[in-house]
């Protein structure tokens, strides 16, 4: 282990889409696009890392308003059902080496998504003595949820929480509220996500987890304790 960084403690890592293979896009074009309406930028804003109850209605709007919030998250749900039975969730390439590292160096880890904890116990719960207490928090009730995780699981600064994700509303919170941010967004050929995190601001854009190595975080933790990290 080498020194003690200055200012960060803890790296929280989203669950799908970071640390899972992106599972969700791929159903929400197809549920949209399917239905005949259009996938745009305002689809994934409405629908990512919003509440399921909000999503749900993002969902419905977006295909014109013929299904309740509810119908519509439940006919998704189905569909994803569906789509996973070809296309399985996977344990992304260099999650294990990842938590490893980081552990190595001294920082604390968590994995937050909206789904429930049995979920990251499916995928992600050989690999739980790697992660710290509670190991997985669930953010449906309060997405994003990044000053929660800080304050109120783990009794942090902002700043010193790395949060690192897939989606550029959690990017935007980051920004608001100081925080370290890596954006890892998914390759998706219809996604629009890589295009508004570089708008939201968002200066580390990594193509997959090798890239958070030991010169990354330092450079965050440099500026997290000098106060640049969004380029102020």
């Amino acid at each position: 282990m080498g020194d003690k960084f200055v200012r960060l403690r803890l790296v929280a890592l989203n669950i799908d889409g970071v640390l899972l293979n992106d599972s969700f896009s791929p159903v929400i074009h197809r549920f949209v696009t399917g239905r005949g309406a259009a996938y745009t930028v305002d689809t994934e804003r409405a629908v990512f890392s919003q509440q399921r109850r909000l999503a749900g209605v993002g969902l419905a709007a977006a295909v014109g308003g013929s299904l309740s919030g509810e119908e519509a998250l439940a006919a998704y749900f189905e569909e994803r059902d569906q789509y996973l039975l070809e296309h399985p969730v996977e344990v992304r390439q260099g999650t294990v080496e990842l938590l490893h590292r980081l552990r190595g160096l001294g920082l604390r880890t968590v994995c937050y998504g909206g789904l429930g904890r049995e979920h990251f116990t499916a995928f992600l719960g050989e690999h739980a003595d790697l992660f710290d207490t509670p190991g997985y928090i669930c953010t449906d009730a309060f997405r994003p949820g990044l000053h929660e995780i800080a304050t109120e699981f783990f009794g942090l600064a902002h700043d010193q929480v790395l949060v690192v994700d897939d989606v550029a509303r959690v990017a935007e919170e980051a920004r608001l509220l100081g925080m370290p941010f890596v954006g890892l967004p998914s390759f998706f050929e219809h996604g629009h996500q890589r295009a508004l995190m570089r708008e939201a601001g968002v200066r580390r854009l990594v193509e997959g987890l090798d890239a958070l190595d030991e010169p990354l975080l330092r450079a965050l933790d440099r500026e997290a304790t000098a106060g640049t990290l969004w380029g102020e």
